[in-house]
Protein backbone atom coordinates (compact mmCIF):
# COMPACT_ATOMS: atom_id res chain seq x y z
CA UNK A 1 0.00 0.00 0.00
CA UNK A 2 0.99 3.58 -0.61
CA UNK A 3 2.78 5.79 1.87
CA UNK A 4 0.50 8.83 1.79
CA UNK A 5 3.36 11.13 3.17
CA UNK A 6 5.39 10.42 0.27
CA UNK A 7 3.61 11.21 -3.11
CA UNK A 8 6.72 9.79 -4.68
CA UNK A 9 6.08 6.13 -3.31
CA UNK A 10 3.71 4.77 -6.23
CA UNK A 11 6.48 5.67 -9.05
CA UNK A 12 8.96 3.13 -10.13
CA UNK A 13 11.94 3.57 -11.98
CA UNK A 14 11.72 1.55 -14.57
CA UNK A 15 8.53 -0.56 -16.03
CA UNK A 16 7.54 -3.83 -14.53
CA UNK A 17 8.34 -7.53 -16.09
CA UNK A 18 4.66 -9.24 -17.13
CA UNK A 19 5.58 -11.04 -13.67
CA UNK A 20 6.03 -8.03 -11.50
CA UNK A 21 2.77 -6.73 -12.98
CA UNK A 22 1.30 -9.70 -12.10
CA UNK A 23 1.87 -9.78 -8.81
CA UNK A 24 1.14 -5.86 -8.72
CA UNK A 25 -1.90 -7.22 -9.78
CA UNK A 26 -2.40 -9.21 -7.52
CA UNK A 27 -1.71 -6.23 -4.41
CA UNK A 28 -4.47 -4.45 -6.44
CA UNK A 29 -7.12 -7.34 -5.93
CA UNK A 30 -5.88 -7.26 -2.33
CA UNK A 31 -6.56 -3.24 -1.56
CA UNK A 32 -9.98 -3.35 -3.98
CA UNK A 33 -11.44 -6.38 -1.23
CA UNK A 34 -9.79 -4.39 1.82
CA UNK A 35 -11.98 -1.46 0.33
CA UNK A 36 -14.97 -3.30 -0.06
CA UNK A 37 -14.74 -4.53 3.78
CA UNK A 38 -13.93 -0.87 4.75
CA UNK A 39 -16.70 0.53 3.09
CA UNK A 40 -19.09 -2.08 4.20
CA UNK A 41 -18.02 -1.65 7.71
CA UNK A 42 -18.43 1.88 7.11
CA UNK A 43 -22.40 0.95 6.06
CA UNK A 44 -23.15 -1.25 9.03
CA UNK A 45 -21.97 1.88 11.16
CA UNK A 46 -24.43 4.14 10.23
CA UNK A 47 -28.04 4.42 11.02
CA UNK A 48 -28.18 7.36 8.14
CA UNK A 49 -29.61 6.24 5.01
CA UNK A 50 -27.88 8.63 2.55
CA UNK A 51 -24.37 7.42 4.20
CA UNK A 52 -25.45 4.37 3.14
CA UNK A 53 -26.51 4.86 0.23
CA UNK A 54 -23.09 6.72 -0.89
CA UNK A 55 -20.74 4.13 0.76
CA UNK A 56 -22.98 1.13 -0.61
CA UNK A 57 -22.17 2.54 -4.17
CA UNK A 58 -18.48 3.58 -3.16
CA UNK A 59 -18.27 -0.32 -2.33
CA UNK A 60 -19.97 -2.14 -5.42
CA UNK A 61 -17.35 -0.14 -7.43
CA UNK A 62 -14.59 -1.53 -6.13
CA UNK A 63 -16.17 -5.56 -6.31
CA UNK A 64 -16.38 -3.65 -10.37
CA UNK A 65 -13.23 -3.17 -10.38
CA UNK A 66 -12.05 -6.41 -9.06
CA UNK A 67 -13.66 -7.76 -11.87
CA UNK A 68 -11.91 -5.67 -14.29
CA UNK A 69 -8.61 -6.56 -12.44
CA UNK A 70 -9.13 -10.20 -12.22
CA UNK A 71 -9.89 -10.02 -16.25
CA UNK A 72 -6.60 -8.38 -16.69
CA UNK A 73 -5.12 -11.38 -14.79
CA UNK A 74 -6.11 -13.99 -16.95
CA UNK A 75 -5.06 -12.39 -19.72
CA UNK A 76 -1.60 -12.02 -18.38
CA UNK A 77 -1.70 -15.17 -16.83
CA UNK A 78 -4.11 -17.54 -18.61
CA UNK A 79 -2.39 -20.39 -16.33
CA UNK A 80 -3.41 -19.03 -13.28
CA UNK A 81 -7.13 -18.01 -14.53
CA UNK A 82 -7.34 -22.18 -15.47
CA UNK A 83 -6.25 -22.82 -11.29
CA UNK A 84 -9.38 -19.81 -10.39
CA UNK A 85 -11.81 -22.19 -12.77
CA UNK A 86 -10.98 -25.69 -11.09
CA UNK A 87 -11.44 -23.83 -8.25
CA UNK A 88 -15.06 -22.91 -8.54
CA UNK A 89 -15.77 -26.33 -10.69
CA UNK A 90 -14.96 -28.15 -7.38
CA UNK A 91 -17.18 -25.94 -5.24
CA UNK A 92 -19.79 -26.14 -7.94
CA UNK A 93 -19.84 -30.51 -7.65
CA UNK A 94 -19.85 -29.32 -3.72
CA UNK A 95 -23.03 -27.82 -3.94
CA UNK A 96 -24.15 -30.35 -6.27
CA UNK A 97 -23.70 -33.00 -3.61
CA UNK A 98 -25.42 -31.22 -0.77
CA UNK A 99 -28.06 -30.21 -2.94
CA UNK A 100 -27.43 -26.57 -3.44
CA UNK A 101 -28.52 -24.40 -5.95
CA UNK A 102 -26.82 -21.58 -7.23
CA UNK A 103 -28.57 -18.01 -6.56
CA UNK A 104 -30.85 -17.00 -9.15
CA UNK A 105 -29.39 -13.58 -10.75
CA UNK A 106 -32.14 -10.76 -10.44
CA UNK A 107 -33.55 -10.17 -13.97
CA UNK A 108 -32.80 -6.60 -13.45
CA UNK A 109 -29.03 -6.77 -12.76
CA UNK A 110 -25.97 -8.13 -15.24
CA UNK A 111 -25.71 -11.66 -15.66
CA UNK A 112 -21.52 -11.13 -15.24
CA UNK A 113 -19.73 -12.15 -12.50
CA UNK A 114 -16.06 -12.29 -11.52
CA UNK A 115 -16.74 -15.94 -12.07
CA UNK A 116 -18.38 -15.55 -15.82
CA UNK A 117 -15.39 -13.00 -16.64
CA UNK A 118 -12.83 -16.39 -15.88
Amino acid sequence: MASLTNPFSGLVERKLTKEELIQAIRVDIVGELEAIFVYDAHVQATDDPFAKKVLSDIRDEEKAHIGELMTLLRHLDPEEADHFAEGEEEVREMMEQLKIESPKKDSNTSSTTVGSLL
